[in-house]
């Protein structure tokens, strides 16, 4: 393994066979940040990788802000407000944005989809499993929440491919399977203006725009009639590059992680057959150990923020301009805050995992959604009558930003 002088987490090699756990726990026991270095244009980043540390920088968003990005890349200050969406806001802008969308993620809101979601849970589980063996991914953990994610779009389950696709696009944009054009290359500079540097974005900009012409003043209570007609508490409307943001925002944000979590979930149960065993005798506890399979998929390996001013942080001088990177996947691993942290618990009490951000504004509006149909999902299959193995190896996203599964094969044992 390279040592903590030499490595670089922009190093997407790193991460071709999953997260790379020995790593972080090198940089956890090493004091301060560590930095990162990285190729032009870019200009390198800290990484925080402690829990603790990430908390405070989360929670501090006038010293560490999400105004100049949230991911690795350096996006031209000239493309910045048409990039714009929630994710890149702070303040009081952050907090109106937020205010508008919320309402339809509360718990008390998604609890209405109950009925609608074990619907589709049942729907998907009896079409996978009569097939005997097949590609987990493709067949349960992918169907299930773009299903989900186009009935709050109101759009009909037949589009469903194209915006899996489209995610799968975006979110792979440095996995040469996925990607139109890789980002950092020569060919991206053409789609700086977009996010992900990726075609697909000017195509969810467009489908997004069509159907808020459709939709826009005639009451509807899906989310793109909310975001082409509400108006958000400071009293600005949105633009058109916000509604184009926001929007992809939703198309991503909606699908990738939850899909990332059922997969890694099922692979984790798999792999630790005794505490599939506790769920499968007491399905009661499955609601808790949602918790544990958020902790140990970690769907999300960081976000990003940048230092407003010259700081010292955590033994470490960093200066204005310089970006922080928070790994999410890093703090669910650290022994300080969790017993025995690399043993997949699901009665583990208490669990304050990082999976949706921990502390300050930007916590994920879409966690009670996401484990509602993490719930949903496996109360369902672990109380049938079947037992599924692997049938193959696991191929991984090649990405340091999602923790991603593109394929798992498994069989009906």
């Amino acid at each position: 393994m390279s040592t903590t002088t030499d490595l670089t987490l922009a190093d997407l090699d790193l991460f071709a066979g999953g997260a790379p756990w020995g790593v972080f726990d090198e940089l956890r026991a090493t004091p301060g940040l560590h930095y990162s270095t990285e190729e032009a244009p870019n200009s390198g980043f800290w990484s925080a990788t402690r829990y603790h540390d990430i908390v405070r920088i989360l929670r501090d968003t006038e010293t560490f802000t999400s105004t100049k990005f949230t991911n690795l890349e350096e996006v031209d200050p000239a493309m910045q407000d048409q990039r714009r969406s929630l994710l890149e806001t702070d303040g009081l802008r952050h907090r109106a944005l937020r205010r508008m969308l919320q309402g339809e993620f509360t718990p008390q809101a998604v609890a209405k989809y109950e009925t609608f979601l074990r619907g589709i849970t049942a729907k998907t589980l009896d079409a996978a499993l009569a097939k005997k063996e097949f590609d987990f991914v493709e067949e349960v953990s992918a169907d299930f929440p773009i299903r989900v994610l186009a009935r709050l779009l109101g759009v009909p389950d037949s589009d469903t491919g194209q915006l899996i696709e489209w995610g799968n696009r975006m979110v792979g944009n440095t996995d040469p399977e996925h990607a139109d054009v890789l980002i950092g290359s020569a060919d991206s500079d053409e789609y700086k203006h977009v996010p992900f540097r990726s075609p697909a974005a000017i195509e969810v900009y467009e489908y997004g725009k069509h159907l808020a012409a459709e939709r826009r003043g005639k009451g509807g209570t899906d989310l793109i009639t909310l975001l082409a007609d509400g108006v958000p508490s400071d009293g600005q409307p949105l633009s058109e590059h916000e509604f184009n943001t926001n929007f992809l925002l939703l198309v991503v944000a909606g699908n990738e992680t939850t899909r990332h979590t059922i997969t890694h979930s099922m692979k984790n149960l798999l792999d630790n057959p005794s505490q599939l065993e506790i769920l499968r005798n007491d399905p009661s506890l499955i609601p808790w150990a949602v918790e544990e399979f958020l902790r140990y998929a970690s769907p999300v390996y960081h976000f990003r923020r940048t230092a407003t001013k010259d700081v010292e942080f955590s033994d470490t001088q960093i200066s204005e301009g310089e970006k922080v990177v928070v790994w999410f996947a890093s703090g669910n691993r650290d022994s300080a805050i969790f017993d025995d942290p690399y043993r997949f618990d699901v009665t583990r009490n208490p669990n304050e995992h990082m999976s949706f951000g921990r502390g300050g504004p930007h916590m994920c509006l879409g966690n009670a959604l996401a484990r509602i149909e993490l719930r949903i999902m496996f109360e369902d299959l672990l109380t049938r009558d079947v037992t599924l193995e692997r049938a193959g190896d696991l191929d991984y996203l090649r990405s340091n930003f999602v923790h991603g599964i593109k394929r798992m094969p498994v069989r009906v044992a």
